[in-house]
Order: C-alpha cells, then sequence, then structure tokens
C-alpha cells in the first residue's frame, strides 16, 4: 500500500461528501496520512471540527475551500474550481471570514438551487420541453441532503425522489451540455480581487479532469483539458499560484502536461483524492509528498506575513 504524505483536496458533510469532518479525520489517521487537506465546496463550515479532531488524532488539517468559478465565454459556459489553502489561524479573525463567506454566497447557496430547480422543472418536468420527470422537482427534494446542494444532491435526488437510476439519463438533465444546466460559482474577476487582498493561495483543481480516459464523473461535470488551457493565462492573471497536478482521474499523459505547466510558469503542485465518499471516491487514493506541501505551507505562511 502506498502511503500518501498530505491528501490536500477532499469534502464532508459540510458540502457534498458522506463523512462527517470528524469521521473524514479519524479515516486518515487510519491510513497514516500525515496531512489532510479540507476542502469544501464553497464553505467553510467544516473546517473548525476537523481542526479539532486532527488535534485528536495527530493529523495535520490543512484548512481550505474549494471555490466555484464561474465562465461565460464563446467556448465554454460552465465552473472551473479553484482550492484556496489559507492558514488555521485565519478561522478566528472574523473580519477575514466573515469577507470569505460574503465571498462564496455570491455563488452558491438557496438562490441557485431554487434556479436550477426551476430550469430542470421548465425543461424537463412534466409540461416541460423535453418530459423526463415523472412530477416536477421541489426545492424540499434536493433541501433533504445539503445545505450546501451540489450537482451530486441533484443526482441523489432524481434516483432516490423520482427514480431516475440510469446515469446518461441523469447527465442529460444536470450534465454541463444540459439545456437545463445553470453553473455555480463566483465570476473570476470577483475572485481575483479576493487573492490580491487576502493571505489565501489558490491552486486550479484538477486541471485536465474533464479529459479522463474512462467513464465517470469527471467527464460529465468538468471540461476537456483543451478548454482549460484556453482558460489557463485568464486564471493567472487573477492570481493562481498553484496546479493541482495529483489527481485520480489525470492519465499519465494529462500529469506529464501539468508539470510542464508547472515548470513553465514557476507553479506549485499539490495533489488530492477529492473524497467523497468510501466506494467510488475514496480517501488516500494520491497526494502531495513531503516536497510539495512544504512548499505549499510556506507560500501560505509567506503570504500572510505579508498581509499584516
Amino acid at each position: 500500500m502506498t502511503h500518501i504524505f498530505a491528501d490536500l483536496h477532499n469534502h464532508t458533510t459540510a458540502s457534498d461528501g458522506d463523512f462527517s469532518p470528524g469521521d473524514l479525520v479519524a479515516l486518515a489517521a487510519g491510513m497514516g496520512i500525515k496531512v489532510l487537506g479540507v476542502t469544501d465546496h464553497d464553505t467553510l463550515d467544516g473546517l473548525a471540527p476537523a481542526l479539532d479532531a486532527g488535534k485528536l488524532e495527530g493529523v495535520d488539517v490543512f484548512p481550505g475551500v474549494e471555490v466555484s468559478v464561474r465562465f461565460k465565454r464563446e467556448f465554454f459556459t460552465g465552473t472551473l474550481h479553484v482550492l484556496t489553502y489559507f492558514s488555521s489561524g485565519l478561522l478566528t479573525d472574523s473580519g477575514f471570514v466573515t469577507r470569505f463567506k460574503t465571498l462564496l454566497a455570491q455563488g452558491r447557496g438557496q438562490g441557485l438551487v431554487r434556479a436550477r430547480i426551476e430550469k430542470i422543472n421548465e425543461v424537463f418536468g412534466p409540461g416541460g420541453e423535453s418530459p423526463l420527470l415523472s412530477r416536477n422537482l421541489v426545492f424540499e427534494d434536493i433541501a433533504a441532503y445539503s445545505d450546501n446542494a451540489s450537482r451530486r444532491h441533484f443526482a441523489m435526488a432524481l434516483d432516490e425522489k423520482l427514480g431516475i437510476s440510469d446515469k446518461e439519463t441523469i447527465n442529460r438533465i444536470i450534465g454541463n451540455d444540459s439545456p437545463a444546466y445553470l453553473p455555480s460559482g463566483i465570476d473570476l474577476e470577483q475572485v481575483k480581487g479576493f487573492l490580491e487582498t487576502e493571505p489565501v493561495i489558490a491552486v486550479l483543481a484538477h486541471p485536465a479532469a474533464g479529459s479522463f480516459p474512462g467513464e465517470g464523473h469527471y467527464k460529465e461535470v468538468l471540461p476537456p483539458v483543451e478548454t482549460v488551457t484556453r482558460l489557463l493565462p485568464e486564471l493567472l492573471d487573477a492570481g493562481v499560484k498553484g496546479i493541482e497536478v495529483h489527481y485520480p482521474g489525470h492519465a499519465p499523459e494529462h500529469k506529464a502536461l501539468l508539470l510542464s505547466w508547472a515548470q513553465k510558469y514557476d507553479l506549485l503542485v499539490t495533489g488530492g483524492s477529492d473524497c467523497h465518499d468510501n466506494a467510488n471516491r475514496p480517501l488516500g487514493v494520491t497526494g502531495a509528498d513531503e516536497q510539495e506541501f512544504n512548499r505549499l505551507t510556506q507560500e501560505v505562511l509567506c503570504v500572510e506575513k505579508k498581509s499584516k
């Protein structure tokens, strides 16, 4: 069994993961993972309990948020994800927490959930343009799973509430190419402003997973690497300083491409399992080595020092 030093990209029940923050940390401890990144989608809520659990379990919990960034370009309408890492001490800074939560609230939440439900019903409801649902979705169908609902929760509701289990049909309803698709996220300019003023380090998450050669979640919700390549100059200009190279959905040839980007643009190299559950997207699949993690922590400490 390969031991992962730093698994820097994982989710808890604070967003769309199956494990509570404490359970995720305990699982990491049992696997011998030294550093665990907790990076829920667009929320800080899982970080405090994860840090508390880390002290008990002897795991260094490295805090972050996977921020959804919305794009509307001629060649791409959708969302990319940026992992933002920062010092755990900032969670006691009420000003930082308030500013971060204010930013995140603009890209997700009940407003987006209700808008997505309305659009899905308009297109795929019983009276819609392309009827696929036995009844209209309602807000309670989604809210039953999470206060911070993602497309994973929509897929669960379609399966468990409306009896649609076929992956192709689910993807037709909520995938990137669906006529009902509404991307989550914050405009890149808003993210750029935050990165310019706050002591965080931004890392582009799973840049090549949309070109994963097999079947699965990655290709359904992420753009191909060719699209990400076209967006890369904008992301670097916005303040992205690193790239997630080590990732379960990256084929060897794409990993080599991303390493070439890191060398060309002097980017930090990170990695993580993107754990959501214990079956399809488990913990401890991949991560950053000690040298890569140390470079990341040095950059985090550097930007924090400059901000004081």
